[in-house]
């Protein structure tokens, strides 16, 4: 029959959900200790507990050994010799076991001494056992209670342990009280801790997608089927659905009829926004529905192998698509697993024009055509590396005067001559365009007459000024008309 002290480790054991001879163990642990304290020596101690009659006994312990030479320390160990005076029939490599008096060496001290290893070595013994029932359980959703309030972590009962939510495990818009029953996610487990080990979330994706398992029957028996979920808890969640019926239709599913389902599990959420969105096998589909209420113009893919895509919305619609804080692109690209750039119409526009004229040849026109400057700056420009005008256009007066040899009075010189040269390019320019122009205006001109040669007419000839034509004699010459008169 046990006795009553193994009746007591029996029934801390059964509360604690432990091993009894852990708790034996910590009692011989305690008694090891409170013996070393009372008889102030370096010898190895040994407790044990008769599980029949409740009765602990301490030893000393010397390890075995053959010659005296290997004796390095006596109160360790012993020669084979001296142990068999005590047991004939100990060899070595055995143990001899010395019995040490406990009785009242328990003082007060060495009592307390050995509640506290039995209260530690309980507790180790309880986290492992925590630690072993809820490690495979990690994700898992479980109702807790809501036991007590530590600061900004929260205390569940979650039924074998209790269990820690910390602040950035929680949702903004959540509060509890004492005695609360809700639903948690076990996010994870921690064996060296010095509260709960078991830590759990209400901010965790997972809890949405069992709400919606929950809610909506065509996901619980997989006809419809959650792909991917990106949340940030108290904002907003976006999920991503599809149906393997083609009868189905996924997002209406899961909305339900005049939206019962979601605002179930919204009401759950304590009004956190949800996006419901069809999924879709294709990268640039699945991120134009996935920007919504966004309307995207047009997505490109940057780099496949990057997972990058690059998305343009009208520019009225651009901070729609980034959303508040850019909380919308971001858990759009959460739920796709790409990175997204988002720019405005505009913005791609620039981009094009600075592509375009990065590509164009620049323009490089050497300093001798400027007239103006003097055979000694272009030596000291050219000495500088200024060696083209569009080079030396850019600089101003103080990177001017900072070359060697160069005064304000040169830096005026310079700009004037500069100023001119450009000037007369200009010029040069809209002379141009008024030629053009003028050919331009003359050309029906030419084009008629031409036609008229065709055609076999008279072309009218160019007025001269004067009123008669002149003969080489000096006579007048008659008219066509006369002079057909006068042959006839």
């Amino acid at each position: 029959m046990a006795s009553e002290l193994y009746n007591i480790i029996e029934g801390v054991s059964r509360e604690k959900g432990i091993d009894p001879q852990i708790v034996v163990s910590a009692v011989e642990d305690a008694i090891v200790m409170a013996t070393r304290k009372h008889y102030k020596s370096q010898e190895n101690f040994r407790a044990k507990l008769d599980k029949e009659s409740g009765k602990i006994s301490a030893y000393a312990v010397k390890a075995v050994v053959e010659t005296p030479e290997q004796v390095e320390d006596p109160n360790l160990q012993i020669t084979v010799e001296d142990a068999r005076r005590v047991d004939p029939n100990l060899e070595v490599g055995g143990e001899l076991l010395t019995p040490k008096p406990i009785d009242g060496i328990l003082g007060r001290i060495a009592a307390q001494l050995a509640k506290q290893v039995i209260f530690q070595k309980v507790r180790e013994a309880e986290r492992d056992t925590v630690y072993n029932e809820y490690i495979g359980r990690v994700g898992e959703i479980v109702n807790a209670t809501v036991k007590r309030v530590e600061g900004p972590d929260v205390i569940f009962d979650i039924g074998k342990a209790e269990a820690r939510m910390p602040r950035k495990e929680q949702s903004r818009l959540e509060s509890f009280a004492v005695g609360e029953r809700v639903r948690v996610v076990i996010a994870r487990v921690e064996r060296a801790s010095k509260g709960p080990g078991v830590v759990v979330s209400r901010a965790a994706p997972e809890l949405v997608q069992h709400l919606f398992q929950t809610e909506v029957p065509e996901i619980y028996d997989g006809t419809v089927v959650i792909r991917a979920t990106a949340r940030e808890a108290g904002e907003r969640t976006k999920i991503a659905v599809m149906s393997k019926d083609k009868d189905v239709d996924a997002v209406g599913a899961c909305v339900g009829m005049k939206g019962m389902r979601v605002q179930s599990i919204i009401r759950e959420l304590r009004g956190e926004k949800i996006d419901i969105i069809e999924y879709h096998e294709d990268a640039v589909t699945f991120a134009e529905k996935a920007l919504q209420p966004a309307k995207v113009s047009r997505v490109t893919v940057v780099d496949s192998a990057e997972k990058h895509l690059e998305v343009v919305v009208d520019d009225s619609q651009l901070s729609l698509a980034i959303g508040k804080k850019g909380q919308n692109v971001r858990l759009a690209a959460k739920l796709l697993g790409w990175k997204i750039d988002i720019k405005s119409e505009e913005e791609k526009r620039q981009e094009v024009e600075q592509q375009m004229a990065a590509m164009a040849p620049q323009a490089t026109t050497p300093l001798e055509n400027v007239p103006g400057l003097g055979e000694g700056v272009l030596e000291k420009l050219t000495a500088a590396g200024v060696t083209t005008v569009e080079a030396l256009a850019d600089m101003t007066p103080e990177q001017l005067e900072a070359i060697e040899g160069i005064g304000p009075k040169t830096v005026e010189k310079i700009s004037l001559a500069v100023n001119n040269y450009f000037a007369s390019l200009e010029a040069g320019a809209e002379g141009a365009v008024e030629a053009e122009a003028v050919e331009g205006e003359a050309a029906p001109e030419e084009a008629s007459a031409e036609a008229a040669v065709e055609a076999g007419e008279a072309v009218p000839a160019e007025p001269t000024g004067e009123t008669e034509s002149v003969s080489n004699e000096g006579e007048p010459v008659p008219d066509e008309g006369t002079a057909q008169k006068t042959t006839e």
